[in-house]
């Protein structure tokens, strides 16, 4: 693969796509803006000084030909689950880079297994390049060194600066099936609210849940542990909503009852500021143990979750205009270093015990 020269930002126009293009923008970079309106898409690449391309990705063929001088996609259009397969299709086609900021498990299991068709091709595929992904992946890199035969695995975030629409698109989409966990190496389901337990992010001990996130899927890769779960802070009052929610997974898995709600969302929520996002940094938590119990723990701050996003997102987009990795499948920590996260603007020491 050539030089990478151009590069886009697919999705720029929702609201975490719009932060980096903007963050993007106030380092002197020049991503092409694209997503699938051009009322949208156009007024904010002309108020940045920026080009732009407006397509839908019902066709990766059609993606690929959108690619054209283009090195480098940063997929920032969500629920990942109905858009990144057609773009990585895309980017396969036009031999392009793909990245992008997806916590869904399927994506990530999607697109490893693409590996060997990445490679052949020269492509790096890299999803999960924002929050969570990238501190959870460096906690479990971290961890796995500390105990290197470690079997089982448990990651965590504490984060309150609030939810962009797509953020809850995404939740919406996830409502409607079980949990899920990896047990001996395979994901399996579990139901909403089951796995409860005490955890201590480091802001003090707090009940805390199991989700269905997606280091099921990137910190396997990354460490092979073979069992792992993800949790968050959570209360006895959510636990028991979740238990109930459980019994209307039918209901919520409807198509129209989905998209009422997603809409409901786009019309409703507006996204965090940036006052409300300067005011809340996150606690992220990791624990590994062994067959024999021995136990070792990682903790980090960082900043919250969309500024680091944009962070992270940026990091990876340097690294690839600046170097030709071999293509494959990677995770954050694999492609960027496992330090990365420290290396993050807001983050702390990782401190491991």
């Amino acid at each position: 693969m050539a030089h990478i020269r151009d590069w886009l930002i697919y999705g720029a126009n929702g609201y975490t796509g719009e932060l980096i293009a903007r963050a993007a923008a106030e380092r002197g970079l020049a991503p092409v803006l694209a997503g699938r309106s051009v009322g949208k898409v156009e007024p904010l690449a002309r108020e940045l000084g920026l080009r732009w391309r407006a397509f839908d990705l019902a066709s990766p063929a059609r993606i690929a030909t959108e690619l054209d001088g283009i090195g480098l996609v940063l997929h920032c259009a969500g629920p990942f689950s109905a858009t990144s397969a057609p773009m990585i299709e895309g980017c396969l086609k036009a031999r392009v880079h793909y990245l992008d900021i997806t916590g869904e498990i399927d994506v990530f299991e999607h697109a490893y297994a693409l590996d060997e068709r990445a490679r052949s091709s020269g492509v790096v595929l890299c999803p999960g390049v924002g929050f969570d992904v990238i501190p959870t992946d460096c906690v479990a890199a971290a961890l796995a060194e500390s105990l290197p035969d470690a079997t089982h695995l448990a990651l965590g975030f504490d984060t309150r600066a609030g939810m962009s629409p797509g953020t809850l698109k995404t939740s919406i989409e996830g409502i409607g099936t079980a949990g899920r966990v990896r047990r001996d190496g395979r994901i399996v389901r579990v139901g909403h609210g089951r796995i409860v337990r005490r955890v201590d992010f480091g802001a003090g001990e707090k009940d805390a849940a199991a989700i269905p996130w997606g280091d099921v899927a990137s910190a396997y890769r990354t460490t092979g542990i073979p069992n792992i779960e993800v949790f968050i802070p959570t209360s006895r009052k959510r636990v028991r909503s979740m238990r109930l929610a459980n019994a209307a997974r039918p209901i919520l898995r409807l198509g129209p009852v989905r998209r009422f709600l997603q809409r409901r969302v786009e019309r409703t929520v507006p996204g965090p500021s940036a006052e409300q996002r300067a005011r809340h940094t996150t606690f992220v938590w990791g624990e590994a143990v062994n067959a024999a119990g021995a136990r070792r723990t990682a903790r980090i701050t960082t900043a919250n979750g969309y500024d680091l996003t944009v962070a992270g997102a940026l990091a990876a987009v340097d690294a690839l205009l600046a170097d030709r990795p071999a293509g494959g499948a990677y995770t954050p920590s694999q492609l960027l270093g496992a330090d990365l996260v420290t290396r993050l603007p807001g983050s702390g020491d990782l401190v491991l015990s």
